[in-house]
């Protein structure tokens, strides 16, 4: 019996032993950060650790300062994203007054069998082309930058801001801003993706509505106080 006692003994303390030891690792893992956090460095040292801690640069954004730009996604199918504020009310009147001296009757790209003649009801607006070039004031250069940044697609791959006005009953027909090679021939270029700033505010009226929204159960209006590619448009 005495033999048997002892061999139940030594097959416990074996894995007593494993237990207490694990037990001193883990506590010594997790209490020796403690115990250097709490470490007395003094009154300058601490000062010194939170001035170096403060320094430390953690990557740069790119820009000078950061700043974020708020979004709302309004529909995926087709994709359609609303900035609110996009730009101030001073930047929105100044692009207005550039835009004035230039305005002439809005231009429409005709498909085969088209003439001037029998659509000249499909657009009524008028406008003009300006590119950030030719602003002096740099303020297109600064909204082509920030219009890059939240589509992610590079100021290389952009048209000149194309800048509109639609008094009271005039209109744009629906109609796509890319053009079907199929039915328009060989074009220069493609949009990939428009970009519309609302210029001005009106009690009703100047929304942008997307038809094909309707069919997914969407039916969601870009209304004129979006503030926020390139067409541009004032509402009035």
């Amino acid at each position: 019996m005495k033999g048997k006692a002892q061999r139940s003994r030594v097959k416990l303390g074996v894995p007593l032993l494993i237990i207490v030891c694990s037990l001193f690792f883990f506590a010594g893992l997790f209490l020796s950060p403690l115990l250097f956090h709490f470490q007395d460095f003094g009154e300058v040292g601490r000062r010194r650790l939170l001035q170096e801690s403060a320094s430390k640069e953690f990557g740069k954004s790119g820009e000078p300062f950061l700043h974020s730009i708020p979004f709302q996604i309004l529909s995926w199918r087709p994709r359609i994203v609303y900035f609110p504020n996009f730009t101030t009310d001073d930047v929105c009147e100044k692009i207005i007054e550039m835009a004035k001296p230039k305005l002439e009757a809005s231009k429409l790209a005709l498909r085969e069998g088209e003439s001037a003649e029998n659509t000249k009801g499909t657009r009524t607006s008028s406008g003009a082309f300006i590119s950030a070039s030719e602003d002096k004031s740099g303020i297109l250069g600064l909204l082509e930058k920030k219009i890059a940044k939240v589509t992610m697609i590079p100021r290389s791959h952009g048209e000149a801001f194309n800048i509109l006005r639609y008094e009271v009953r005039q209109k744009y027909d629906s109609h796509y801003d890319a053009f079907d090679p199929a039915e328009y021939g060989n074009v220069q270029s493609q949009r990939i993706a428009s970009f519309l700033l609302y210029l001005s505010n009106v009690e009703a009226g100047g929304e942008t509505m997307y038809p094909f929204e309707v069919k997914y159960g969407i039916h969601q209006h870009l209304v004129d106080n979006f503030h926020g590619m390139k067409d541009v448009e004032e509402v009035n």
